[in-house]
């Protein structure tokens, strides 16, 4: 199972390049409220970019679970070995 620092560090970056800003520093609260740009489109770019960089393809039925970054974070430590 991989580390919650490790999964965070990697979603951290994907965030990063999907959004266009550095700045962004993940909360295990943060929504898309929270985040400048965070959209349908770019949620549907996001969803592509985790599975990208982590090797996964996410089921719909995990997407609609995630509902923060600590969702997101936790799903990706129970699949990324």
């Amino acid at each position: 199972m991989a580390s919650y620092d490790e999964v965070k560090a990697r979603l951290q970056a994907v965030f990063h390049e999907v959004f266009d800003d550095t700045s962004i520093e993940l909360f295990d609260e943060m929504t898309a409220e929270d985040v400048d740009d965070w959209d349908s489109v770019n949620h549907i770019t996001l969803v592509l970019s985790v599975e990208k960089e982590f090797g996964l393809k996410l089921k719909v039925g995990e997407i609609a679970k995630l509902n923060d970054v600590g969702a997101m974070i936790r799903m990706l430590m129970e699949r990324v070995p």
